[in-house]
């Protein structure tokens, strides 16, 4: 994991879509450590590219469009 990134989701307030805190440590705990392994991968994958002799740039861009790409699944109604 990239050193400068090691804080990034110790203060974020996770967010219901009501805009509520998300207030169960459990759940909290699992946010964090699922976007600290998706920073190590994209960071890997990231240093992979640059070593095959990939524009650092471009490769960014494909991860933002990954990101951006992705859809909400859907809710269960009540």
């Amino acid at each position: 994991m990239s050193a400068h990134s090691k804080g990034t989701t110790a203060s974020k307030v996770w967010r219901q879509p009501d805009g509520k805190p998300v207030s169960c440590l459990e759940k909290i705990k699992v946010l964090n450590q699922n976007i600290q392994e998706i920073e190590t991968l994209c960071a890997d994958a990231l240093e992979d590219g640059v070593l095959m002799g990939c524009d650092a740039d471009q490769i960014k861009a494909a991860l933002h469009e990954l990101i951006d790409g992705l859809k909400a699944p859907h809710t269960a109604k009540k």
